[in-house]
């Protein structure tokens, strides 16, 4: 039976720390709400903006996938694991924090804010040797279409994550429309609206929106305005 999870950007938990600006659509720290504690094996999708010279100090992760999405500005990593890189718009991030990492994240400039979207997925299975991936997109392959960006399979397109899962980010142009196949039937996608004001599925969303889709093979995003959209195939048990 098809289902539709919609959360709207002002619905969602917010914190404002000073150094840090973060929106939270599923609970996190301080946001809980029971029944927007996970969709599937997607746990997290926080839209984060980082003051100039700020950032989040060492701290540990375990048994969780986390893809960084940087929207504008430049994010330095530093990890257990010996990594030290900056990302920026057009790159992603993935850790496999497995048996356990610990890792900060600065805003690298001192004259802007760096903005990025942190996303944890449930792994496949606990314990993994911690890794840790980063890659550069083809933003021409996102033109009116969905460009694949994260896969479960290291050989397939995109940085690959221990979960059975498929992001994808496309670049929509006003007045187009774009279609989108379920790898599997049985999972999920989460829709995220980066910015502009689409239809999926029939469903008006707008800048930062979100919603997830259960019970469908296909559906398909169109543009109301120029739209950036992230689509989040996971499997919901």
């Amino acid at each position: 039976m098809k289902k539709h999870t919609i959360h709207r950007a002002d619905s969602r938990g917010h914190a404002d720390h000073g150094w840090l600006d973060t929106h939270h659509t599923f609970s996190f720290a301080d946001y809980y709400d029971p029944a927007r504690v996970h969709f599937g094996m997607l746990r997290v999708l926080n839209d984060d903006a980082v003051a100039p010279g700020m950032g989040f100090g060492t701290h540990p992760h375990d048994n969780m996938e986390i893809v960084s999405i940087p929207l504008e500005g430049d994010l330095e990593h530093r990890d257990s694991m010996g990594n030290v890189a900056v990302i920026r718009k057009g790159e992603i991030q993935v850790m496999s924090a497995g048996t356990g990492i610990t890792h900060s994240e600065y805003n690298k400039n001192d004259d802007r804010p760096v903005k990025f979207l942190q996303i944890w997925v449930f792994p496949r299975e606990q314990y993994l040797t911690p890794r840790y991936d980063q890659i550069g997109l083809d933003e021409g392959k996102m033109r009116n279409a969905f460009q694949q960006i994260v896969s479960p399979n290291p050989d397939d397109d995109g940085a690959w994550i221990s979960q059975d899962a498929w992001f994808s980010l496309g670049n929509i142009e006003s007045g187009k429309e774009v279609g989108y196949d379920l790898k599997n039937p049985a999972d999920g996608v989460y829709v995220f609206v980066i910015k502009g004001s689409v239809v999926v599925d029939g469903v008006s969303l707008g800048e930062r929106d979100g919603m997830g889709i259960e019970g469908v093979e296909k559906f398909t995003v169109a543009a109301e305005t120029d739209a950036e959209v992230l689509l989040m195939e996971v499997p919901m048990f």
